[in-house]
């Protein structure tokens, strides 16, 4: 740690930011970080998109808990604790599906989709102090949405969901304008892959432009081969094709912000999409205007963004719209689930240009993923030297910081790092 027992050295005056090493190793970090993070923060569950009829539900760990996300028999989405209130049992160890009711195998106590218990076997057994009614599912203590994206936290006196995402529903508008009727939904199919790396590693690596040409120069190269201007202007200091900005927007979130070169479904039009797309697109971009305006038009159609939800939701909504979680599942590995987005008016050729963009990139076996992963891999393994080798150094663009801010700088790492460093309980 450096001064104040923080593990960043954040000098101003200098312009120097420095990152203890050790927050990606230690044991005794990964501890905190499960009580001082993901206990208090709001953590993304689902969107409500996946539980289309009463009855369907997705189970899955969110801030290392084993939830249901499920739609009750009333059509209202809840988030219940997987645990029966008996014994400590799963009570569903499916991955999805649609129930009226879960039981637990164990002694098999029954619970409703709405997560009251609905029967036990040999009740009259009990005494009178038992109250079956007070034994239903436990809930996180709050559990909310925005625009249905759904977000649990487990901390009865955090601040309201709307006031936590603060500036970051600007963005997610961005996402949900795409839209005719405002409502996006997750395709089918879910990505899961491990990553032999620190969790904080992927909140970085989601949002450093600073990486693109050098990690994935075979990418550029494919654009470029397919006639896609890949050339950064001749500006000090750019390193991308078109110029991009990186946005503080408040409570640990940020994302980048730039104007596209790489194509969008949603009305960006690149040769790699072919001629015969050209009419749909130029239709899609029309009702964009006719439905939105020019402007707002403009900056749905022809810029595009990673954003960050501390601590660990990342949309990207660039070539594709990607919805990105990352869990620690030691402290040099983590879980990561990925989810394409789209509009549910869709047409199947618009859709399938979607899919194409979020496998060719995003996906695990297309051009970028497979290189962050390793790259993240390589930086954990480099890591084990971090007693002799102390501090990353993570000052670029540190000497414009009051002023304009490039996507290529490593802004946003800070203000990441500035939040973290805060709820873990240490000074700058």
């Amino acid at each position: 740690m450096g001064p104040n027992g923080s593990y960043v050295i954040d000098d101003h005056e200098k312009g120097l930011f420095l990152l203890d090493r050790s927050v990606h190793v230690s044991e005794e970090v990964l501890r905190r970080e499960m009580s001082n993070i993901f206990a208090k923060c709001w953590i993304y569950v689902g969107h409500g998109s996946e539980l289309t009829k009463p009855g369907d539900y997705k189970t899955r760990r969110v801030a290392g808990r084993p939830v249901i996300f499920v739609r009750d028999q009333k059509g209202e989405v809840r988030c219940l604790f997987n645990t029966c209130r008996h014994r400590g049992s799963i009570v569903c160890a499916e991955r999805e599906g649609n129930l009226r009711r879960f039981m637990c195998v164990y002694h098999g106590w029954i619970y409703s989709n709405d997560g009251e218990l609905a029967r036990v076997p040999g009740e009259d057994a009990y005494t009178e102090a038992f109250d079956k009614t007070a034994l239903g599912l436990k809930r996180p203590a709050k559990f909310d949405h925005y625009k249905d994206f759904w977000f649990l936290n487990l901390d009865p006196n955090a601040p309201s969901l709307r006031d936590y995402l603060g500036k970051t529903t600007d963005y997610i508008d961005l996402v949900v304008d795409q839209s005719p009727s405002g409502k996006m939904e997750i395709l089918p199919g879910t990505q899961e892959y491990d990553v032999a790396a620190n969790w904080k590693l992927m909140v970085e690596n989601s949002v450093d432009d600073y990486h693109l040409p050098s990690t994935h120069s075979t990418w550029l190269n494919f654009m470029k081969n397919s006639g896609v201007v890949v050339e950064p202007p001749k500006e000090k200091g750019l390193v991308l094709p078109t110029k991009g900005y990186a946005v503080d927007l408040g409570n640990g979130h940020f994302t980048t912000d730039n104007v596209n070169f790489r194509g969008r479904p949603v009305a960006k039009w690149i040769p790699l999409y072919g001629d015969a797309a050209k009419p749909e697109m130029e239709a899609i971009r029309a009702e964009l205007v006719t439905r939105l305006g020019p402007e707002r038009a403009t900056r749905v159609a022809d810029t595009n963004r990673n954003l960050v939800i501390f601590p660990n939701l990342v949309i990207n909504d660039g070539s594709s719209v990607t919805v990105r979680t990352f869990y620690p599942e030691g402290v040099d590995k983590m879980h990561v689930t990925a989810w394409a987005l789209g509009p549910v008016e869709e047409t199947e050729s618009a859709r399938a240009r979607r899919l194409d963009a979020f496998l060719t990139f995003y996906g695990p076996g297309g051009f970028a993923t497979p290189d962050d992963v390793e790259a993240l891999e390589m930086v954990q393994k480099g890591l084990a030297n971090w007693q002799d080798d102390r501090w990353s150094e993570m000052s670029r663009g540190m000497g414009r910081e009051d002023g304009e801010q490039l996507n290529s700088d490593e802004f946003h790492l800070r203000l990441f790092w500035r939040k973290w460093n805060a709820m873990m309980g240490a000074a700058a």
